[in-house]
């Protein structure tokens, strides 16, 4: 049986508008578009993004990327570098303010494709900016994946 529109959201998720669904679009749209400036712009003052989770080349202390200027600096490092990402989402799981998408992401670099499997998740604050952005993927697998295009 179908909630009621009385039901409480969690039991009558709007999934085309849910925030976080939107904050995540808008990333993915402007990374799309090589739109750094959009890119920025979607994110929270005080957002962050951890991609991957913990230690990686693009973060050695592993904890994560905070504020516009870190952000810009992992734009140019990660995105910056690439001709492409292409992001292929199997399932999308949303709790709260939040949304998960389990899927991978393909990364096209330097007449190369990598693909990672994880887990994407994207978290909206009250002003529908992107609160938290965090990939959980693996990067030896990742690596591992490494075949010209």
């Amino acid at each position: 049986m179908a909630p009621s529109k009385d039901a409480p959201a969690y039991l009558n998720i709007d999934r085309e508008n849910h925030p976080a669904v939107l904050a995540g679009r808008r990333s993915r749209e402007a990374v799309a578009l090589r739109n750094k400036a959009a890119w920025l712009a979607n994110f929270a003052a005080d957002g962050t993004v951890e991609d991957p989770v913990g230690p990686s080349m693009f973060d050695e202390a592993g904890v994560g990327h905070r504020g516009a200027q870190q952000l810009s600096e992992f734009w140019d490092k990660t995105v910056g570098t690439t001709e492409k990402i292409d992001f292929i989402f199997d399932k999308e799981i949303i709790c709260g303010d939040e949304v998960a998408y389990i899927g991978k992401i393909v990364t096209h670099i330097g007449g190369h494709i990598t693909e990672s499997d994880g887990v994407f998740t994207y978290k909206a604050d009250g002003d529908g900016k992107l609160a938290a952005l965090r990939a959980f993927w693996e990067v030896e697998a990742t690596m591992n994946s490494l075949r010209p295009a």
